[in-house]
């Protein structure tokens, strides 16, 4: 039976996946093997011992301590792409209202109540007030193309935008998606020297932290406009101010505001609601209990932030899943371990990332002693080890 806590509310037609015959589930229960959330912070918590995975609801983990999780062996999933039409269409609604002044224009018309039949007449001579300009013809430069950035930039061109691309790290699967139409661009500069509309659709990392500054906004065009729906950190307040002062930045759209942001004078503030559609919440919830029983169940990974994706077909036995240091000697050590214990391996896999190795095991066994795990925890630079009985 695996108990599962969840830190926050989770949609349901993600939790009734896990089978009430073999799981328990709710958001108070002693020793949990896996935790799910969503926005919930978890720095402060202390992880219990019996935790195997967390897994977030959405594409963020900022608010999970991933460092102290890999350290003790706990595999962090998300689900990236599950919420990327929610987020596209936020997009989208940001180049609109970045475009015409929809917002202060539906605040005036608000501050007509009371003149009666005068609202017809005063709302033709006022309108000329919000005049904007269409998004039509114009240049998006879209940096990140990721599973959002993809959408974004698919459903710009075909609202007859012109879109450049900018992704050093992007991936063949997305790369395939990406409409013919959106041209790729070399590198920053001259992504950001053509651009009338920017958006950013990638993650917030310590080498993100203020990607867009006063260098950035140098290569920009004045009366740029710019859209934030992945992360509050990746463009910097100060340089931000100082842009839209001087007229650099005509409008800044935003989706994680803070308190400096709400101060300023042509930002668009919008309270994180670029995945809060009902479609979103549905699909991150299946995405994150999928991933999490084949991780429980068969020791799979798939869509993991800080442990190799590792995928492999059980054979009929029990599998021996192993976390260690990725260093030299660990598979020979592993298998002698194995070998002194009886137990011949059917097949195996071992993938690394960065500095971890994670190797799935089958053995021909259907049911192995539980003493081996503190026999291969023993070998040095081992620091995880479950079994899966057949």
């Amino acid at each position: 039976m695996f108990k599962i806590q969840t830190l926050n509310k989770i949609d349901a037609a993600g939790l009734k996946l896990f089978p009430l015959n073999n799981y328990e589930i709710a958001s108070e229960i002693p020793n949990p093997d896996a935790i799910v959330l969503r926005s919930f912070k978890m720095h402060d918590m202390e992880l219990p011992a019996s935790l195997k995975a967390v897994a977030r609801a959405g594409a963020g983990v900022n608010n999970i301590p991933i460092e102290k999780c890999t350290e003790k062996g706990v595999v962090v999933f998300n689900t990236p792409g599950a919420n990327a039409n929610g987020v596209k269409e936020a997009v989208i609604a940001g180049l609109m209202l970045s475009s015409r002044d929809i917002i202060g224009a539906v605040n005036w018309a608000k501050g007509l109540i009371g003149e009666g039949d005068a609202v017809p007449s005063l709302v033709e001579k006022g309108k000329k007030n919000f005049a904007g300009q269409e998004i039509k013809g114009k240049t998006l430069a879209v940096i990140g193309l990721g599973a959002i950035g993809v959408l974004v930039a698919n459903a710009a061109s075909a609202l007859g935008m012109k879109v450049l691309g900018y992704d050093p790290y992007m991936s063949v699967k997305h790369a395939l998606k990406l409409s013919r139409n959106v041209t790729w661009a070399e590198g920053i500069q001259p992504l950001l020297t053509q651009a009338d509309y920017v958006t950013l659709n990638i993650p917030l990392t310590p080498d993100t932290t203020g990607y867009i500054n006063k260098e950035k906004f140098t290569m920009m065009k004045d009366g740029v406009k710019i859209l934030n729906f992945a992360r509050g950190g990746l463009v910097d307040n100060e340089d931000l101010k100082t842009a839209i002062e001087s007229g650099k930045v005509s409008t800044y759209v935003t989706d994680f505001p803070d308190e400096e942001c709400l101060k300023m004078d042509g930002v668009i503030s919008i309270p994180h609601l670029g995945a809060s559609t009902a479609e979103s919440e549905t699909n991150c919830a299946i995405m994150a209990v999928e991933q999490m029983r084949e991780y429980l169940e068969n020791g799979n990974i798939k869509n993991s932030v800080n442990f190799p994706a590792a995928e492999m077909e059980r054979n009929g036995g029990s599998r021996i899943l192993i976390a260690n240091r990725n260093v030299p000697n660990m598979v020979s050590q592993i298998s002698s371990v194995l070998a002194g214990d009886g137990l011949n391996i059917d097949n195996m896999l071992n993938k690394k990332r960065d500095d971890i190795a994670y190797n799935i095991i089958d053995v021909d066994k259907p049911e192995i002693d539980e003493s081996i795990k503190e026999k291969l925890l023993a070998i040095d630079g081992i620091f995880m080890v479950r079994i899966i009985q057949s």
